[in-house]
């Protein structure tokens, strides 16, 4: 598989060329992907159940969302873009998360969205090794809707900008990458701990988990409630998902399905939305709003673990 399969992507699903910004803007807006500057169309609501909660959102994220959005607390969100043959991420292939996302805005803007709503945003090793210039901000993920996010941000009391936290069972991480150097919780066990001692940016804590080889993503959610983050967005990749997902601890999943078809040849490492980890019977989803932009559909499901239908999968 060639690694500029970006090149087949619509021209609006690509980055342009950035020049003249100083070295404080650049720093902040390197690897941002850049969005349709307000031009993006409010997404169609399809379907939205009734009784959700709605924060105070500023008229120009309401009107983008095509209605209010809000979460009841505590809670942990999280959030892909798939194709519609499941597949999440493409190892080994350049910008393989713009190939899947096909051009969306809409899934730009909904990512940035949901930072500004959350207290935390949780990743794993892996997502921040694949992303070496990114912070995970909402005005990363679009730009043009910075002003408002902050707005939001204000309202509800919150810091500038979401926390970030990095689990990495072993320690083995980019120390200089851009988003430890501004500031990031990086849970670990203990022997990542002592591996990370000491050589972490000023502005990066280090948390010890306890022993083993991994992390445990129940202890991974408690230290972040310790902190008083009651909304944590997760964008880990797959497999720490997976294995939130089968421990209980996802409340919500938002989901932009793309129109792609990519396939898995045999032997392909092309990862799934869950990953080394059996889900099997661990929880239901129930759809809870439908959006669409063009031929991109946005779900967003409530995960919701019955008891009688754990017991009994048939069900």
């Amino acid at each position: 598989m060639a690694d500029n399969l970006v090149d087949l992507l619509p021209a609006q699903g690509r980055r342009p060329a950035r020049g003249g910004a100083s070295c404080a803007q650049a720093r902040r807006t390197e690897g941002v992907v850049a969005d349709s500057a307000n031009g993006m169309e409010p997404l169609d609501v399809l379907y939205e159940a009734d009784g959700l909660p709605a924060y105070d959102l500023p008229d120009e994220l309401r009107t983008l969302y095509g209605g209010p959005l809000g979460f009841t607390e505590p809670r942990v969100v999280a959030n892909f873009v798939s194709t519609l043959d499941g597949i999440v991420a493409i190892p080994g292939v350049a910008h393989s998360n713009r190939l899947i996302r096909a051009g969306s805005d809409a899934d730009r803007f909904v990512m940035g969205l949901l930072r500004a709503c959350a207290d935390v945003v949780l990743i794993g090793s892996g997502t921040l090794h694949g992303s070496p210039r990114t912070l995970w901000i909402p005005e990363r993920a679009f730009p043009s809707a910075s002003p408002a996010f902050s707005e939001l941000r204000r309202r509800r009391g919150q810091p500038p900008d979401p926390e970030l936290a990095v689990v990495t069972g072993s320690g083995a991480l980019d120390r200089d990458h851009p988003a430890l150097e501004a500031g990031a919780l990086v849970l670990t066990t203990d022997a990542g701990a002592e591996r990370l001692r000491g050589r972490l940016p000023a502005a990066s804590e280090l948390v010890a988990l306890g022993s083993g080889t991994s992390v445990d993503p129940r202890d991974a959610v408690a230290a972040l409630r310790e902190r008083g983050h009651r909304l944590v967005l997760s964008e880990a990749g797959p497999t720490l998902f997976g294995t939130m997902l089968a421990a209980g601890l996802v409340d919500e999943l938002f989901l932009t399905s793309s129109p792609v078809i990519v396939g898995r040849p045999q032997g392909d490492t092309r990862l799934g939305l869950a990953e080394d980890a059996d889900a099997l019977g661990s929880a239901r989803l129930e759809l809870r709003s439908l959006r669409r932009e063009g031929d991109h559909v946005l779900l967003r499901y409530e995960v919701n673990p019955r008891a009688e239908e754990l017991r009994d999968p048939s069900l």
